[in-house]
């Protein structure tokens, strides 16, 4: 498994007149997340559209516990569980001092900038197996 953990703090702008975070601000955090656990990794997105190919976000969902408010800092936790095929799954947790504010994931699935549906780049594939030894798999 893959995790980074990337924090955000929560600006005016991000919130409705409750003073909440507006939701769709979630689907941009996991958006953030996702980039930065690809980086972490030295396989930024970057290189992936250099060479061609895209991600697509077809399915996203997110469940909301608690409400995030101005001046917050919260951690977005993202995770790659499973080494990527066609499609490529991150899972996401997005917390305020320890305490669960909402989780969800979005699946993507690999394609060339045509849009066509594509196998994932050999050099991506191979870069990720390091961190899915028989040893990861067991704990």
């Amino acid at each position: 498994m893959i995790e980074y953990a990337t924090r955000v703090r929560v600006r005016y702008a991000e919130t409705d007149q409750m003073g909440f975070v507006y939701y769709g601000r979630y689907l941009e955090w996991f958006e953030v997340g996702r980039n930065e656990l690809l980086r972490s990794i030295d396989m930024p997105y970057r290189r992936l559209e250099q060479d061609g190919y895209w991600l697509p976000v077809i399915e996203a969902h997110c469940e909301y516990k608690k409400p995030a408010r101005y001046d917050d800092e919260v951690t977005i936790v993202s995770r790659l569980a499973e080494l990527p095929r066609l499609k490529i799954r991150i899972d996401y947790q997005i917390l305020h001092e320890n305490q669960m504010l909402a989780e969800g994931y979005t699946l993507h699935i690999f394609t060339n900038n045509k849009g066509q549906v594509a196998r994932p780049p050999k050099y991506f594939i191979e870069h990720l197996k390091r961190y899915y030894t028989t040893e990861n798999r067991e704990s």
